[in-house]
């Protein structure tokens, strides 16, 4: 009994400082984050105005706060956007089947704790970076400016 009552509080002190690391921790190489004067809700709709006015597509999103409200229980929003378009994954996949894990790019849209949004997404040059080959670097650099585009047309006023 008391050998598994040891084993409990050692595991629940392990998670609490895995989550607590993982808060503190910095974030991966090429990530950008732009913190907008709009709220969650705004900013969500003004990113997926931004995505297909910067002719990118909208291929799938998901949302963990949107799932907890629909069983009753409210966290600060989030929003994961998921940004390609077909003939970047066609260029993609030419230069490195691998590197299709990566796509599609994600854009994650955050709640602060003012009310406020922030917009966070790694540059798809850093994304695709381990990939190597100057046909897949190419185009990743294509991407950088729009989606930088995307967040800067969104989080501005």
């Amino acid at each position: 009994m008391f050998k598994t009552a040891c084993l409990l509080l050692f595991t629940s002190l392990l998670l609490t400082l895995t989550a607590a690391f993982a808060q503190s921790a910095p974030a991966l190489p090429g990530t950008q984050t732009v913190v907008s004067i709009h709220g969650f809700d705004v900013l969500a709709a003004r990113l997926e105005k931004a995505i297909e006015s910067n002719k990118m597509g909208l291929v799938a999103q998901a949302s963990a706060s949107r799932g907890a409200a629909a069983r009753g229980v409210k966290i600060r929003g989030n929003l994961v956007l998921m940004v390609f378009r077909n003939d970047y994954a066609v260029r993609m996949l030419a230069a490195s089947v691998p590197a299709g894990i990566e796509a599609p790019l994600r854009i994650y849209l955050t709640e602060d704790a003012d009310g406020k949004a922030s917009v966070t997404w790694r540059t798809p040059s850093t994304v695709f970076a381990p990939y190597g080959g100057a046909e897949l670097a190419a185009m990743a650099r294509e991407l950088d400016p729009v989606f930088e585009k995307i967040v800067r047309d969104a989080a501005g006023s």
